[in-house]
């Protein structure tokens, strides 16, 4: 008995934790998770699994379900089509679902609304995250949501299915789709992004039979020892997983329609002894994707102007440009291709040509002559001299010339033999090599031309200089624009604005107003109206338009266009939806001290840019929360360039009317000192102060010491208080000495001599820490009398 009893209190202490094992995986209501890193996720009771935020980029996070156990933490499964979220996001399991926020408190994504309520949430050990009532009937589970994944006691019912992600890194919505058809037949297909239509199958089961619909499909079943099949609706099967399966007790599996269309069923062991096991591969479909997926309209596996190549390793596609061409976006590798010369008919190109021999390539389509019997010499040349034609194809004494854009271009290897000729750039404007018969007088003739050229040029110079000073008498005001900018029409932009009804914001210069219109950038537009003080309004249009369209960095806002036409005078900007830094920091919820301390790295780095890297020095003269927008990931860009003082590279200093906004005017503009970039380092100390506090810098609610932030400021450093200026923030609170620095650097900013305030470079290199933030004096000799 007292051996017993002994034994029992021994195993006492353990049985929380036992009970605690058991019952993870169970989610209680208002349970939340956020988006941020070292955030702990929603585990499965064996901990296999995983539902919570992984990080997929700089400040970015998926949510997600990953294998959790596994160095790699594969994702399975994904919310809102693979978009990602901000950091700060979170996902809160409420009574009527799963809702996910971004940092201000806006709607991302919710699961589907669900009548009956929610009762408790489900991270099972089988991969599926489900919602049970309060009956445990479960009323929403991702298992009935896949991705591009399925794993083992998954059933895709007809018309479900997979969607591959765009790349490996990109989460959202792909070129391929695995379908089960209402007619019971499994394809493969391509999508013909950005609808949803889908291409003839490049992989099919044949499992629909039209006569006989018993023998058609009606399931698509992942069963739990690993194998996967077509239930037909007499129950027999049609089996995808051909090869002997490695027992689930010891392996994970899982069947994913990757990136590259190619349908693969992996395994991975569950005791990572050594960690460097991997994923490896049971079977995929189709054997070569090069070849299969042929389709009369589409680009193919590859895009346009691209060659699919079967890697040597696998079923695996590589995509890679011919000759001559280069990714039209370098950050797509399976995109599409572009010639790297000018290409066409046009006369007066200054281009030639060569031909490149690529063996054993082809590019089925795109055909738009055909020459037989023909031989290779003459199927060369043909494509060479022929200004429609970018490739000819000889095989077997016949040649199809073929023009752009090239669909599913293949590189085949156990083809039968195949040369394709591939046109590329050669030299502009060639020099033909002198002839030495008759060099004497070839000499004697072109001395004559010479001199002829010269005169002609210059009574056509002459004729140019008196027709531009004509011009310039006639329109003084005309100043032409010389810039890539789209150049708007005043009836396009009334309506895009719908006669300028909704109004985003008001400035020094005029109103902002939404638009809609089809840009680079999206379908939404700033327009900025200049319909105030015309005289100054005029010269800030012709700055900006002429110096502002040439700036381009990730922390500015883009300017697109501009209507230069009779009295109007306006500026078209990309739109973005997150609105102001000033109603994201003054707002009820306050945002992360992570995202505030990237937040201000952005805006240091645009101005960097503003006062050194650009080829025109500008000085933004108003720098605010209300001018510092966010982007959909809530990125920095300085936007307002409305009230911009330019200068040229070798100026300094100028002297001009005040601007700027009250509470961020540098000193210098009361006293008829001359202006630098410095006034922008002031105002931008300021800021920091701010960002730092989530409070405005004059604050008329408040009494005091406390009511002007930056001499308060000041007070709480000399004090040694600096936590009372973030209150009870304690992510800020737990970084010190980053809110240390970041508090030093904005003193030396607002000081009021303008010698003693850093550079923007030097400003950054404080902030990082890579220079050493000494003893900032008091920022005003008069702000500490009593």
């Amino acid at each position: 008995m007292a051996y017993a009893l002994s034994h029992l209190l021994i195993l006492l202490p353990l049985l929380p934790l036992s009970i605690v094992a058991q019952s993870r995986g169970v989610v209680n209501l208002g349970s939340s998770l956020s988006a941020n890193e070292g955030s702990s996720p929603w585990l499965s009771p064996t901990g296999n699994f995983a539902f919570g935020f992984q990080k997929v980029d700089e400040n970015l996070f998926l949510l997600s379900i990953w294998y959790d156990k596994i160095p790699e933490k594969t994702i399975i499964w994904y919310a809102d089509e693979g978009n990602p979220v901000p950091v700060g996001s979170k996902l809160v399991l409420t009574g009527t679902g799963l809702q996910l926020t971004s940092p201000q408190g806006e709607q991302l994504w919710i699961s589907e609304p669900l009548t009956g309520g929610v009762a408790t949430g489900h991270m099972n050990d089988t991969g599926n995250f489900a919602l049970k009532d309060e009956n445990s009937q479960e009323s929403w589970e991702s298992f009935r949501h896949p991705t591009d994944t399925l794993l083992p006691t998954q059933i895709i019912e007809k018309g479900g299915g997979l969607t591959s992600r765009r790349t490996e890194t990109n989460f959202s919505s792909g070129r391929f789709r695995l379908s089960l058809l209402d007619d019971g037949n499994l394809v493969l297909t391509t999508i013909s992004i950005p609808t949803t239509y889908l291409n003839e199958p490049y992989y099919k089961t044949d499992t629909d039979d039209a006569v006989n619909s018993s023998n058609s499909g009606t399931q698509l079943v992942f069963n739990e020892s690993g194998y996967m099949y077509v239930l037909r609706e007499n129950g027999e099967k049609f089996m995808l997983s051909q090869e002997a399966i490695v027992s689930n007790a010891v392996f994970y599996h899982r069947v994913t329609l990757n990136f590259d269309g190619v349908l693969t069923q992996y395994y991975h062991p569950k005791n990572n002894t050594t960690g460097n096991e991997s994923w490896s591969v049971i079977w995929s479909e189709p054997d070569n994707i090069c070849k299969a997926s042929f389709v009369f309209t589409g680009s193919g596996t590859c895009g346009y102007n691209s060659l699919c190549r079967l890697e040597t390793n696998g079923n695996r596609p590589k995509c890679e440009c011919p000759s001559g061409y280069t990714l039209l976006d370098p950050y797509d590798e399976y995109g599409s291709c572009k010639p790297n010369f000018t290409f066409g008919c046009e006369d007066g190109l200054g281009v030639t040509y060569d031909m490149v021999e690529s063996p054993n390539t082809d590019w089925p389509n795109s055909d738009y002559e055909l020459l037989r019997p023909y031989g290779e010499g003459e199927c060369r040349n043909s494509c060479l001299h022929d200004c429609m034609c970018a490739v000819s194809i000889f095989r077997d004494n016949t040649c199809w010339k073929k023009k752009l854009p090239l669909s599913n271009g293949r590189v085949d290897l156990n083809s039968e033999p195949t040369k394709a000729f591939v046109k590329v750039g050669g030299n502009k404007f060639p020099i033909p090599e002198p002839k030495k018969k008759n060099e004497g007088t070839l000499v004697i003739v072109g001395s004559v031309l010479l001199v002829s050229s010269v005169l002609v040029a210059a009574i056509c110079l002459a004729f140019v200089f008196i027709y531009n000073k004509k011009q310039a008498k006639i329109t003084p005001n005309k100043e032409i624009v010389d810039t890539n900018l789209r150049c708007f029409t005043y009836k396009e932009l009334e309506e895009a604005t719908g006669g300028f009804k909704e109004e985003l914001g008001r400035g020094a210069f005029g109103i902002v107003y939404k638009g809609e219109m089809k840009t680079t950038c999206g379908d939404l537009v700033a327009v900025k109206k200049l319909d105030r003080m015309v005289q100054e309004g005029e010269k800030e249009f012709k700055a900006e338009v002429n110096v502002i369209g040439q700036t381009h960095h990730k922390n500015l806002v883009r300017l697109l266009g501009y209507c230069n036409e009779g009295p109007h005078r306006l500026l078209v900007y990309e739109y973005l939806s997150n609105g102001t830094l000033a109603s994201f920091l003054f707002g009820e919820t306050k945002p992360s001290w992570y995202h505030r301390t990237e937040i201000t790295m952005g805006i240091a780095r645009g101005l960097l840019y503003l006062h050194e890297e650009c080829s025109t020095q500008i000085i933004h003269c108003d720098i605010k929360p209300q001018n510092i927008l966010l982007d959909n990931y809530c990125h920095a860009r300085i936007s307002d360039f409305g009230l911009a003082k330019l200068l040229m590279m070798d100026q300094s200093h100028t002297h001009t009317a005040i601007r700027g906004t009250k509470g961020y005017v540098a000193p210098e503009w009361f006293k008829n000192m001359p202006i630098s970039v410095k006034v922008d380092v002031y105002s931008f100390g300021v800021l920091l102060l701010e960002i730092i506090c989530c409070r405005k810098n004059v604050d008329s609610e408040m009494s005091g010491k406390t009511a002007i932030l930056t001499d308060w400021a000041y007070d709480c450093y000399e004090e040694g208080t600096l936590h009372a200026l973030v209150g009870d923030d304690m992510e800020a609170l737990n970084d010190r000495n980053n809110l240390d620095r970041f508090v030093m650097v904005a003193l030396w900013c607002i000081q009021e001599d303008p010698s003693l305030r850093p550079t923007m470079r030097k400003t950054i290199q404080m902030l990082e820490g890579l220079t050493e933030v000494t003893v900032p004096p008091c920022h005003s000799p008069f702000s500490n009398l009593g």
